[in-house]
């Protein structure tokens, strides 16, 4: 397994966010990858870095998953933030279009409410060298998958799994799993995504919710009641071609590793029906019962089994790291998650 990160991803790091309205420090910090690579180093395993953090070939994959107005807006927005008197430090929009909105507006203010869907993504000076290296980390992974390697591992920070085709939230900017699917597509005809992160991946199911070719499939906190709130439920199966091709099991907050593996199960079997060729799988590590954003209870051993079972898919596969936050547990619920995928225990 090659295994992939980038130190240009410490770029974008905010110091706070806005929870339940206050100010609160950050749990999408540059931390989440020091704890995670130290994990990785203590199984004997190696981070490579991704030749390019930015190329020609990366934007284009880009563009096929977001607008291109979105990825104009997290590139520009910054400096255009700050030509305004009176601005702050970071970007966070004090609007949005709730219901929906009938004009992209120009102002920067405007633009903020537009794109960014909540207050846990405001956006730095250097932040989009961080979130494009995130984003390459993840194209690396899938790289390595097309040109032979069996499984690849992809350590991205911002994760991605809450960005919409022109939408970020969640701590989310770009879309890494999908960007993931979408390099495999270039070698295989149908790819799955599994997202076993503890919040349901909206962003994802956006993108690929009316396309047969991608299926995505999450078990995750129920979200009548968690974040993201507005998406994840049962009923949201897709549109059009890709009608039956998204499965959502949200389960009661506060279930155990057992009905996290159960509803795995079920997931797979579901999965199973597509008969894809390979398989992006969308690694959150918060649904561990000590996470700061915790909604479930899985312990470290849960995660070790949660790799194991996955394992046995038997299909080329891309790991992409997701939610995860700092806690003494991080880093053991990775190698527990690898160990159990490598077949070590």
């Amino acid at each position: 397994m090659k295994l992939f990160y980038s130190a240009t991803q410490n770029s974008h790091a905010p110091e706070t966010f806005l929870l339940r309205g206050q100010p609160a420090p950050s749990p999408e910090r540059p931390e989440r990858a020091v704890r995670l690579a130290d994990a990785i180093g203590e199984l004997g395993l190696t981070l490579d870095a991704p030749a390019e953090v930015d190329s020609p070939r990366l934007r284009e994959r880009l563009s096929r998953i977001h607008a291109p107005r979105y990825l104009t807006f997290l590139e520009t927005i910054h400096a255009r933030w700050q030509a305004m008197p009176g601005a702050s430090a970071l970007v966070a929009p004090n609007v949005h279009p709730c219901g929906g909105g009938y004009q992209y507006p120009s102002h920067p203010v405007g633009q903020a409410g537009w794109h960014l869907h909540d207050m846990a993504c405001p956006i730095g000076a250097n932040s989009f060298a961080g979130i494009l290296a995130s984003a390459a980390s993840a194209e690396a992974a899938a790289m390595s998958v097309c040109e032979g390697e069996a499984s690849a591992y992809a350590l991205c920070r911002p994760p991605g799994h809450h960005a919409g085709p022109e939408r970020a939230g969640g701590f989310c900017f770009l879309n890494n799993s999908a960007l993931a699917a979408t390099v495999l597509r270039e070698r295989h005809g149908r790819v799955a995504i599994v997202d076993v992160d503890l919040h349901h991946g909206n962003g994802t199911q956006d993108i690929f919710y009316a396309r047969g070719d991608v299926w995505t499939g999450s078990v995750h906190a129920d979200t009548d009641a968690f974040y993201p709130f507005f998406w994840g439920g049962a009923d949201e199966t897709g549109s059009g071609e890709g009608l039956g091709a998204n499965v959502n099991l949200p389960l009661p907050l506060g279930s155990n590793g057992q009905v996290f593996l159960d509803a795995l199960e079920t997931l797979l079997a579901r999965l199973d029906d597509f008969s894809p060729e390979a398989v992006v799988v969308a690694l959150g590590l918060d649904a561990h019962k000590d996470d700061p954003l915790a909604g479930l209870a899985l312990e470290t051993e849960d995660f070790r089994s949660i790799g194991a079972r996955l394992s046995k898919l038997s299909m080329p596969m891309v790991l992409v790291q997701e939610g995860g936050y700092p806690t003494a547990a991080l880093g053991a619920n990775l190698s527990a998650f690898l160990e159990g995928f490598r077949g070590d225990g």
